[in-house]
């Protein structure tokens, strides 16, 4: 029983480290991000973009989950649904939103720093929702268990 925990806890390690490998991929040198690059730009103002978005939204397509709105959601699921299986002392919603929100910052204030992509406030605003999405399938998961 042993040996099935640690290699189960091991397999999780591969699984988070895999996504955040893809996940930095993704974020700072994917081709869309090269061809950024340059563009400098900023929103300071919380849920400017988001507002914007759900205003122009006309009709659900594959696009829609792959955009700025739906997008930022999907990336930090895993984060948040990974991160407590792997480490018990961030296995509490608030703790998991702080580093979902903290680790998004981190990324932003890059892609501005780095000039790929712009800075936007609306983005950590999704990615912590992403995060407390990933860890409540997580505790779902973890009940029927």
């Amino acid at each position: 029983m042993m040996m099935w925990s640690k290699l189960r806890k091991s397999l999780l390690v591969v699984c988070f480290l895999i996504y955040l490998t893809f996940l930095l991929y993704l974020l700072f040198f994917s081709h869309y991000r090269q061809a950024v690059k340059g563009n400098v730009g900023y929103n300071i103002i919380p849920f400017e973009s988001i507002l914007s978005y759900l205003s122009n939204f006309d009709k659900f397509s594959i696009y829609v989950l792959t955009d700025n709105f739906f997008g930022n959601i999907l990336a930090f699921i895993p984060f948040g649904f990974l991160l407590p299986t792997i480490w018990t002392k961030v296995r509490a919603f608030i703790k998991i939103l702080a580093l979902s929100c903290c680790c998004s910052l981190s990324i932003e204030l890059a892609q501005f720093l780095f000039q790929v992509g712009a800075f936007d406030v609306d983005d950590i605003i999704l990615n912590t929702v992403g995060g407390g999405v990933g860890f409540s399938l997580y505790l779902l998961i973890k009940k029927g268990f």
